[in-house]
């Protein structure tokens, strides 16, 4: 399209100087940004290359420390001041935290995280390659094209001498795809203390959802868990002496396989089980593991409580089932600001030659926003990543026309915060 031609080196400098020099809000400067993101489409392909070649699975300590080192490296040639932390709990990976001191009023934070789901060894079937407007390897939109849109967004604005904001904290955790465990109280801490959270993971495909978009509400997490006790016996010469607790942990799955369905905004489905240890002897034990989302915050009370009326009803006599859900991951949903802020974003997407941006309603996937939003303190929107599919699967991609869009979308959106020219969205003053 006609908006998005490579311009020279020569205009990027004009255009950088035209946007430093006259208000942020003139035509004058968001054509000057929109020339700038679009520019920087190759070193942001150059960026996402060298990140999608460190292999950094959650559990692969060297690659994510690996990663940690090039994402450090390159935030404080930004001039962030970037501390190195751990994970509280295993595998303790890498945290990069880096802030940015302005000469504004407004507290915005950043986050992206730098694992993936993959094995060690995946690029050797799964290597790093180019079709067309597609830009395929593992992790590369979940979630290295958000850590990659957040260094080129604040490259750009740097370039630019965009300082009006009181502070910027990129956070990059290493434990987002097993739950954040180890990172989601920092993430929590932190959001409080700032006024507006962009969360940087991707946007679906447009081939998934025919527009790029964002976020507006995404499940919290916890995981149930089903416990039988029985009586052991032989199988064989005296299986009626023993109470058979696999047989009573598959009726308690049938039989709470529906329940989610009594508490709206909850869904539970059991997906492992283990029973027994020998062939020959009445199993004694037996548990089940299940995945719980919520979207309401008093789904996981009123869960449990609708798990306890269903396991009360045995098959086997003189058995024991326990039920219990571990909290996870809480729920995010945008607030008032929350929708205003993508409103905004809507009409900042419409200069892009009126294209649209959906605002995908909810997913059945849980993030980090949901850490962030948790005190309710600060505003939070969610997947201001790059747009692709393909995530924790084969061949998962990302599309390389909606990179330059995602950069003004994401740089414009900051510049539009710190001025307070966002329609609807309050803000105390600081």
């Amino acid at each position: 399209m006609s908006a998005y031609r490579p311009v020279s080196a020569g205009t990027l400098v004009a255009c950088l100087s035209l946007f430093a020099s006259v208000a942020p809000a003139s035509a004058a400067s968001n054509a000057a940004l929109q020339a700038a993101s679009r520019a920087a489409e190759p070193a942001v392909i150059r960026t996402l290359e060298d990140l999608v070649q460190i292999e950094s699975g959650s559990q692969q300590l060297d690659g994510l420390n690996r990663l940690a080192d090039l994402a450090q490296q390159r935030l404080q040639s930004l001039g962030g001041q970037v501390e190195r932390l751990k994970g509280t709990t295993a595998p303790n990976g890498p945290i990069v935290k880096a802030s940015f001191d302005g000469s504004g009023q407004r507290r915005i934070l950043l986050l992206a995280h730098m694992d993936t789901v993959y094995q060690p060894g995946i690029l050797a079937t799964q290597p790093l390659r180019r079709d067309g407007n597609r830009l395929y390897g593992p992790g590369i939109a979940d979630d290295k094209g958000g850590v990659a849109v957040i260094l080129h967004a604040l490259a750009l604005l740097k370039d630019a001498g965009w300082t009006d904001y009181r502070r910027i904290t990129v956070l990059l955790n290493a434990d987002e795809e097993i739950g954040s465990t180890g990172s989601g109280e920092l993430i929590a801490a932190l959001a409080a203390e700032h006024d507006v959270v962009l969360s940087f993971e991707p946007s679906p495909a447009k081939a998934v959802i025919k527009a790029e978009g964002l976020l507006l509400a995404a499940s919290g997490t916890a995981t149930a868990q089903l416990e039988v006790k029985g009586r052991a016996s032989h199988a064989g010469a005296a299986p009626d002496l023993g109470r058979n607790a696999l047989i009573e942990l598959s009726h308690q799955l049938l039989q709470t396989r529906d329940v989610a369905k009594e508490v709206p905004g909850t869904q539970l489905n059991w997906t492992t089980a283990k029973a027994g240890e020998v062939r020959n002897q009445i199993p004694e034990a037996a548990s089940a593991i299940g995945d719980v989302r919520v979207t309401v915050a008093d789904g996981l009370p009123r869960l449990q409580a609708a798990l306890n009326a269903r396991i009360a009803n045995k098959l086997v006599p003189d058995t024991q089932t326990t039920a219990t859900l571990v909290v996870g991951r809480p729920p995010y949903v945008a607030t008032e600001g929350g929708h205003a802020l993508a409103r905004h974003a809507q009409t900042i997407y419409k200069e892009l030659d009126g294209r649209p941006l959906a605002l995908v309603p909810t997913t059945g996937g849980g993030t980090d926003a949901g850490f962030a939003s948790r005190s309710g303190k600060a505003v939070v929107l969610e997947s201001f990543g790059l747009a692709g599919f393909g995530y924790h699967a084969r061949d998962e991609y990302i599309e390389i026309d909606s990179i330059a869009p995602r950069l003004y979308l994401a740089t414009r959106l900051m510049v539009d915060i710190g001025a307070g020219r966002v329609p609807g969205l309050t803000l105390p003053r600081q």
